[in-house]
């Protein structure tokens, strides 16, 4: 998501510091999630970490939110999710991927670990689809155009090596009323002129009775209440 022009948003340091405990979670979660798709162990101590492992995540889940609740680090307008399952750095499922804005295209970076295996050596075709999907948002949100995805058709070229810097683009292509098209592909860092994966996306804005009825919950508006519909 893209951070909406107005005046600087301002942040305590309060927030700040919790999201650097956040990421870095996030980076330890990673770390051990890697290490357990990659680790040749004994069985003995597989079975004595997975205690220590459940030890730690306990105190975790004695305060949490449920589904209709954003995580108090995020900042929904600002662009921040901290647990996206792509770019996030409290996530433990994301790479992660950073993605920035150059001359009008999206460009992102991230390396896969073996943890995202699905043929021997590559990336799951699925991880493919789950990164470009996210740049491709990406792009047209910061095209002035967000919206969600309603298809995406996704051609695979040649597989994605693991544990190799990847280099992903995107860029809008269309905007027809409230539908936009976007392209984008994946390719080695080191052979960019090489497409390993394309990818065509249609995204559409979503009306304003649609945005309430998906994420009013989350926003904590009423979306019974009339005067919010008329708004």
């Amino acid at each position: 998501m893209r951070a909406v022009d107005g005046p600087p948003r301002t942040e305590s340091a309060a927030l700040l510091r919790r999201r650097r405990a956040i990421s870095e979670l996030g980076d330890a979660l990673r770390v051990l999630v890697e290490n357990a798709a990659i680790t040749e162990a004994p069985t003995d101590e597989l079975r004595a970490a997975a205690e220590r492992v459940r030890q730690a995540a306990a105190p975790l889940g004695e305060r949490v939110r449920d589904r209709t609740a954003l995580t108090t680090a995020d900042d929904l307008l600002g662009g921040i999710r901290m647990y996206n399952p792509v770019t996030g750095t409290g996530s433990a499922l994301a790479p992660p991927l950073h993605i920035e804005e150059v001359d009008g295209v999206a460009v992102g970076s991230c390396t896969l670990g073996l943890v995202y295996e699905g043929p021997p050596m590559y990336a799951h075709g699925g991880v493919s689809a789950m990164l470009l999907d996210q740049i491709l948002g990406y792009a047209v949100s910061v095209s002035g155009n967000p919206g969600m995805t309603v298809r995406l058709d996704t051609s695979y070229r040649k597989p994605v090596p693991l544990l190799t810097p990847l280099r992903l683009t995107a860029r809008v292509q269309g905007v027809d009323g409230r539908r936009v098209t976007a392209t984008g592909t994946i390719a080695a860092a080191a052979e960019p002129g090489t497409i390993l994966v394309a990818a065509t996306g249609t995204f559409v804005a979503l009306r304003a009775e649609q945005a309430l009825d998906l994420f009013g919950p989350v926003l904590g508006i009423d979306d019974a209440d009339p005067g919010e519909r008329a708004g």
